[in-house]
């Protein structure tokens, strides 16, 4: 080698730190995913054991409800203040009450994993229609929205159904009109959710569209697949179609969880603010225009999703359905996608641009005002406490049912009493009690008295234990219905005091 190739050799040498970064960017995007996907199954395993917490009210009935189908009993869906049912999540339910006490903490294990799902589904949703970089970002911002993880970690079955829309709709970006994957999937997700049978009926006539007629017809058994065995179930079990329907409706407007038109629209803006936060609405605001004027192909399917999860929203509210900030995580989850690609759309562009240069910059004042905003506003000490108070209070309950004096005197008189109907699930999965006759609220024997029938009443007064919040508990689990009254908190009278504990005190009049 003569003096001018090592010299020139000399020059183009690379450093140490040079060489790595280089090995770095060589690695393919989806090995990239791959370990994160291995680090979020790793966090999301430390989080389920580091915060034991149980399910919340409908997530136990449908544990309840499997485990009644299990034992061979038909379930009882015209509990007070019962939930609707959810056909998936009680086939579910049913397979963790296999596992005994055990099995409410699977049933918190499998929302934790639909989560994972959710997020595995947003970076591919992403990636799909704008790139590694923006499914990255949105994967991110579905992480960091501990208003989902805070639903997921207490094992609602809304973190299940959003997982299944994301995938259906990840599916058919993938491959328009797919058929007969999408709408197994949105079979699925309208067994937990009846929002799915709008999207399934969409669909269907957009796959139907240029189909022939067997293969029309195909894909309308499965769209009408979920609502015929809901209807079903719903038949066999109350004998109403309908009691579905027209028993969400009543205890939503006994609960006063319904609001006229205006008022859901208000809510909208409310409940997406609750979930993704302002610099996110304003970052999805700005990604949808950009979205559509860079990819207005690959940008229909999700943004179709989006407009059909918010339009469900709206009209079921307006109908007279219950108006709730976690019926609209579809919708708020969606926009967390265009919002990604305002902050790394410029990942589209070429290398070097003036436009990518004032994207890029744009994007980082984004990024800055959200990480201000939650700086400002996100408590994660009161997250924390909040998991750390769902676990005690079910811990403290199952402590206090049984304690050796309680249940002495539960097997005196068999008939228990809480304040109103939010413990009943949480005590009736503690008993190991298939029937829920013997478990009554004090509040629903207060509502009866006032439409003259005093019959349990009586039966609470002349013989039963009763359970009495603390504290804490009784702003967290007890009193927060209407029609709660202060005085089913106050001892009644000939029962005496067999155990207190910090959120619990049992009476009994055995």
């Amino acid at each position: 080698m003569n003096q001018g190739q090592m010299e020139s050799a000399t020059l183009t040498r690379l450093s140490p730190g040079s060489t790595r970064s280089a090995r770095l960017r060589a690695v393919p995007a989806s090995t990239w995913a791959r370990i994160g996907f291995a680090v979020m199954c790793v966090g999301a395993l430390v989080g389920y054991f580091a915060f034991p917490t149980y399910p919340t009210y409908d997530s136990f009935y449908a544990l309840l409800w499997g485990r009644d189908l299990l034992h061979l009993h038909l379930p009882d869906f015209r509990v007070y203040r019962g939930p609707t049912e959810h056909p998936l999540a009680i086939a579910f339910g049913m397979l963790c009450s296999i596992f005994g006490q055990g099995g409410a903490r699977l049933m918190v294990l499998g929302s934790i994993a639909s989560f994972v799902a959710a997020v595995v589904g947003m970076y591919r949703l992403g990636r799909l229609c704008f790139g590694p970089v923006v499914g990255l970002i949105a994967a991110l911002l579905l992480l960091s929205r501990f208003f989902v993880e805070n639903v997921a970690a207490q094992g609602y079955l809304d973190i299940s159904y959003l997982a299944l829309i994301v995938w259906a709709t990840v599916l058919e970006v993938e491959r328009r009109r797919r058929g007969t994957a999408v709408l197994l999937i949105l079979a699925a997700a309208g067994l937990l959710r009846p929002d799915a049978w709008v999207l399934s009926g969409v669909y269907w006539l957009w796959c139907a569209w240029p189909a022939d007629n067997r293969t029309r017809l195909k894909y309308l058994a499965m769209a009408a697949l979920a609502p015929v065995v809901w209807v079903c179930l719903d038949a066999i079990v109350t004998g109403n179609p309908l009691y579905s329907l027209t028993a969400t409706a009543g205890l939503a407007q006994e609960l006063e969880r319904t609001q006229g038109f205006g008022s859901v629209l208000g809510s909208l803006w409310t409940y997406t603010d609750r979930i993704d936060k302002l610099p996110v609405i304003l970052g999805a605001l700005i990604g949808l225009p950009l979205a559509i004027w860079m990819a207005p192909r690959r940008v229909l399917v999700p943004l179709a999703a989006l407009v059909l999860l918010v339009f469900v929203f709206v009209a079921e509210g307006a109908v007279g359905a219950s108006v709730i900030d976690r019926y609209l995580l579809g919708g708020a989850t969606m926009l967390l996608l265009f919002c990604a690609v305002t902050i790394g759309g410029w990942a589209m562009l070429e290398p070097g641009a003036l436009l990518r240069r004032a994207w890029i910059a744009g994007a980082t004042v984004l990024v800055l005002y959200g990480a201000a905003s939650a700086a400002t506003t996100l408590s994660l000490s009161s997250l924390r406490t909040t998991l750390a108070y769902h676990e005690d209070f079910h811990k403290g309950l199952a402590q206090a049912l049984k304690d050796p004096l309680v249940a002495t005197q539960l097997r005196r008189c068999p008939l228990l009493s809480l304040p109103n109907n939010k413990l009943i699930p949480d005590a009736r999965w503690i008993l190991d009690s298939v029937g829920q006759h013997d478990i009554v609220a004090r509040s629903q024997a207060r509502a009866d008295v006032g439409e003259g029938s005093h019959t349990l009443e009586d039966r609470i007064r002349h013989g039963s234990v009763a359970v009495y919040p603390l504290g804490s508990a009784v702003f967290f689990e007890a009193i927060v219905d209407v029609g709660d009254d202060p005085l089913d908190q106050v001892p009644m009278r000939g029962f005496r005091r067999i155990y207190a504990s910090r959120y619990y005190a049992v009476y009994a009049n055995c």
